[in-house]
């Protein structure tokens, strides 16, 4: 296996820290002409996205953190912009939020792609894989296995993604398991751009809802992901986020990159 480690990736200009994690301030066509030049030339770029909660989860898990550092991170959500104007003055350019941003991806595509799906639950990543074909049916999309395979599983997906090798692999296992798994399974050689994308196929399919477009617009879809599913994410939100500007706080005091 290639040492991750020592794979050199060129980052975007303009990168903002926030609670130790390097995130690109870039607009939407920047991120996306970003992803589509690294398809062309074949270069190797993992993509993952940070929000309040994540960065929550890297200040409490070191490694965590120190595997984001192998990613071009985008931005996602209010709460990263809030923590850009305390820290920085302005907001990020752009919300790229993975939901979103993939979809975009796919439509802005300059040729036909290969575009692999692993993780969800079982049945979904197929769902999924259909839904986007109605996005752009340009692409082959495959759904390769769900996010509950056993060792067996993962090598023989590992083995299918070196046949194929596709554009873009969709790593839909959750934060942080699927950031590590990036960084610890895959290499050059299995696929051109991974993607840390969460729940996106549960959200992509209608499995879990999205917020109403006026709740997007306002940049508070976490009210209505919060007001579906209270007792699973009330601990995420209603004490992570003043906990996430705390530490944000403490950042500009202490007038450090650490969290």
């Amino acid at each position: 296996m290639t040492d991750i480690a020592a794979t050199h990736f060129d980052e975007p200009a303009g990168q903002r820290d926030i609670l130790g994690v390097a995130v690109a301030d870039l607009t939407e066509k920047g991120a996306l002409d970003m992803v589509h030049a690294a398809i062309d030339r074949k270069t190797y770029r993992p993509i993952a996205f940070l929000n309040a909660n994540n960065a929550n989860i890297g200040v409490d898990d070191a490694a965590f953190r120190a595997v984001l550092s192998r990613f071009t991170v985008l931005s996602d959500g209010v709460g990263v912009d809030v923590a850009a104007k305390m820290l920085y003055g302005t907001a990020f350019r752009a919300n790229l939020n993975g939901t979103d941003f993939v979809p975009a991806l796919f439509r802005s595509a300059r040729r036909p792609m290969k575009v692999g799906l692993f993780g969800a639950r079982p049945g979904v990543a197929e769902l999924a894989a259909g839904h986007f074909g109605t996005v752009d049916p340009r692409h082959d999309y495959r759904a390769l296995a769900d996010g509950f395979v056993d060792a067996a599983g993962e090598a023989a997906l590992l083995d299918t993604l070196t046949q194929w090798k596709p554009d873009i692999l969709l790593v839909a296992l959750g934060v942080p398991r699927q950031e590590k798994w990036i960084v610890e399974r895959l290499t050059p050689d299995h696929c051109t751009v991974p993607i840390a994308v969460g729940a996106l196929f549960d959200l992509s399919t209608g499995e879990v809802p999205r917020a109403p477009l006026l709740l997007r617009r306002a940049r508070s879809e976490w009210v209505y992901r919060l007001w579906r599913e209270p007792r699973r994410l009330w601990r995420r939100y209603i004490v992570g986020n003043p906990v996430f500007l705390a530490r944000v706080l403490r950042q500009r005091l202490k007038g450090s990159h650490q969290p």
